[in-house]
């Protein structure tokens, strides 16, 4: 009978091996995530010159080593990098293109997640507002990308084979995200939604502003296509 068991010293060098693989994988990506905080707080600085109204509200901040909030006008963008590294299920697109085939370790991926909130959701701590997941950037050890997400940003940037994050791409990618989010409004709920209220919840709603808001998105996501070029 076959004997399938790997030997000790097969584990830890396939250990080793798939350890520094994730590694690799996370430095990049960390990388490419201080240029996604970098470029972001030089951009909100050039429209607050531009721009050179107080009533848009326009504001960086830098929240940890994974997260970085940007507030435009009703807005804020919250990017924060996973400290993970993912592959896909097998039946994922990616493994059939010619460019993991031939390289399965390109398959290992960070990721970066790009949410939309409104922006009174966080500056008066509305705990039941909704946000929603813009985007989020798939990065392996060669800089290799793509994305899933909505609208522009899940539609441009699928080339997972030929596309590679630099900086001019990642300013492109906070464009998009910030038009966005610019392009959707509030929508007020159904009358019918509103038109019954307990004592409780009008109580919490006036001592802690807790009616639950949330912008609605007119995409599909992940979703639309998880076809990979």
């Amino acid at each position: 009978m076959k004997n399938n068991k790997k030997k000790p010293e097969n584990i830890l060098s396939f250990l080793a091996e798939r350890s520094l693989l994730k590694q690799d994988v996370f430095c990049v990506s960390k990388e490419m995530f201080q240029s996604f905080k970098g470029i972001l707080s030089v951009k909100i600085e050039e429209f607050k010159k531009e721009l050179d109204n107080e009533k848009v509200r326009l504001q960086f901040v830098d929240k940890s080593e994974f997260e970085a909030y940007a507030y435009v006008g009703s807005d804020i963008l919250v990017f924060s990098m996973h400290s993970n590294v993912f592959t896909f299920p097998k039946e994922h697109a990616i493994w059939k293109t010619s460019y993991v085939e031939k390289d399965a370790d390109r398959a290992y991926c960070g990721v970066i997640h790009i949410y939309n909130f409104l922006a009174d959701s966080f500056l008066y701590s509305r705990q039941n507002d909704y946000g929603y997941l813009l985007g989020r950037v798939y990065i392996n050890k060669d800089k290799h990308f793509f994305i899933e997400g909505k609208g522009s940003l899940g539609i441009q940037y699928r080339d997972f084979v030929n596309g590679e994050l630099d900086n001019k791409v990642v300013d492109e990618i906070i464009n998009a995200a910030i038009a966005n989010a610019a392009e959707f409004d509030l929508l007020s709920p159904p009358y019918e939604m509103m038109s019954a209220i307990s004592v409780q919840q009008m109580q919490e709603m006036s001592s802690s502003a807790q009616m639950k808001t949330g912008k609605r998105l007119g995409f599909r996501f992940n979703s639309d296509s998880d076809k990979i070029i």
